[in-house]
């Protein structure tokens, strides 16, 4: 059956449209309000209500999986996209950022980008593949899923946690990953197989209290700042090369022209790349330090009660992502080391990370349907530094990629739009998208 591109375009649009009005800022999420939508969508599309369930740790944060069933030969493909946003500044928006408003071409709205637009993409060719009656050999799963902004407790870990059938298969595909990343004049489309663990920390100094009026070189104060200092002048910590970033790294290099792509390159060199990372620019720096290290950065301080009381202990929280092959003890001895013996380390809450290899035909039916979207495009795996759903499904042994592709503008810069002001995605990049989504899931799907 022909696929009339345009017109699944403008479907997916004005669905999208209904997910941004309908509000689910997290927190406190209300994922329930686009659970509904989608739930109203798939009912209008003929879907029987025996191919989704709806289920919820809070009944107003529900997720919504459903599942068209292949002959059993393969095992299942999972298209997962979470419905809450992070909140807004209204004053600072152009437009209503919860109107959903298509203008000169772009949808307008908090989740355009992240990541209802992105779901919105997978929910078309779920349709479009019940509506083919495309012949499965692996079943195909849709997830619709709370909480991936805050934590995952009520969505893809709430999932893997108490409904793990549900969400049951052996490949999986998420956000990040897919969409136009403009460097130096090259269209790069990165597509994630790896992404970083989680592991945040207490770093606390202990020290003599006394009076205020009464300065000695034991505050505790004082013992954490010189810590913080000495780990600001490290600039990151040791470098650790892994395989999505090595080959990402080449890519990198080919495409940039002289002198940034040899620089890049030379990155791939261990005893290069800390001599390197000191001497690029402050955006790039900050990119390859996430990417090449096990990054810390301290976020929020806390000490004493009173201003005329030195405080026996100041405390700083830290923000530590871990890459792929190291461990939480790993990243703490090499924090340690910068910091000094004067701080102790404690772990308050961690989460494990991604990582799929580059190796399986899902991966090259990506990268082959990406190039056919953008012949001039280049196709490279990546980490990605924060985390997503995939940390949690991955604990189930599912290979977790992120891949929404799409051709973006250089207009509409994804890393700054999708959390930050105007958010929008253009309808030309949900039309570019959908036939290279659609080709990996209907080949994957149905292949033997």
């Amino acid at each position: 059956m022909e696929i009339n591109w345009d017109e699944l375009t403008d479907e997916t649009v004005k669905n999208l449209s209904r997910l941004i009005q309908a509000e689910t800022v997290n927190p406190p999420g209300n994922e329930i309000r686009a659970i509904r939508v989608i739930q109203e969508i798939l009912q209008a599309a003929g879907v029987p209500e025996d191919v989704y369930t709806i289920v919820a740790k809070l009944p107003e944060r529900p997720c919504l999986v459903a599942r068209l069933k292949g002959d059993g030969s393969q095992r299942p493909l999972l298209l997962s996209g979470h419905v809450d946003v992070v909140a807004v500044d209204r004053e600072h928006w152009t437009h209503d950022p919860f109107g959903g408003e298509v203008i000169d071409g772009e949808v307008w709205g908090r989740g355009a980008l992240d990541m209802k637009g992105l779901l919105a993409s997978y929910l078309a060719v779920f349709l479009l593949a019940f509506r083919q009656k495309l012949p499965l050999k692996r079943d195909l799963v849709l997830a619709a899923i709370a909480d991936e902004e805050v934590g995952f407790t009520y969505g893809s870990k709430f999932l893997v946690d108490e409904h793990r059938e549900l969400i049951d298969a052996e490949f999986g595909i998420t956000e990040s990953g897919g969409l136009t990343f403009h460097m130096g004049g090259a269209r790069l489309y990165p597509i994630q197989t790896a992404e970083k663990a989680v592991c945040w920390l207490n770093a606390t100094a202990h020290g003599r209290p006394g009076h205020g009026s009464m300065p000695h070189d034991e505050n505790a104060v004082l013992r954490l700042a010189q810590a913080l200092e000495r780990l600001r002048r490290a600039v990151h910590l040791p470098v650790h090369l892994t395989p999505p970033v090595l080959a990402m790294l080449e890519t990198l290099s080919k495409s940039q022209p002289f002198p940034t792509g040899t620089v890049i390159g030379l990155l791939r060199n261990p005893a290069l790349a800390g001599v390197l990372l000191r001497r690029l620019p402050t955006e790039q720096r900050s990119l390859f330090i996430a990417l090449l290290t096990n990054s810390v950065s301290p976020t929020i301080l806390q000490a004493g009660a009173q201003t005329n009381v030195i405080p026996s202990s100041a405390m700083a929280k830290l923000d530590c992502r871990i890459l792929p092959g190291q461990s939480a003890q790993d990243a703490m001895r090499e924090i340690q080391a910068v910091m000094g013996e004067h701080i102790k380390l404690e772990v308050i809450a961690s989460s494990t990370g991604a990582s799929a290899p580059m190796d399986t035909p899902l991966y090259r039916l990506m990268a082959q349907a990406t190039q056919r979207m953008d012949p001039g495009g280049y196709i490279m795996p990546t980490m990605l530094p924060g985390a997503t759903d995939a940390s949690m499904y991955s604990r189930t042994g599912m290979k977790m990629y992120g891949f929404s592709p799409g051709i973006l503008p250089p207009e509409i810069p994804l890393m700054k739009m999708a959390h930050g002001h105007d958010e929008r995605i253009p309808v030309a990049t949900i039309r570019s998208g959908l036939p290279a989504l659609w080709q990996v899931v209907s080949e994957f799907c149905s292949q033997g």
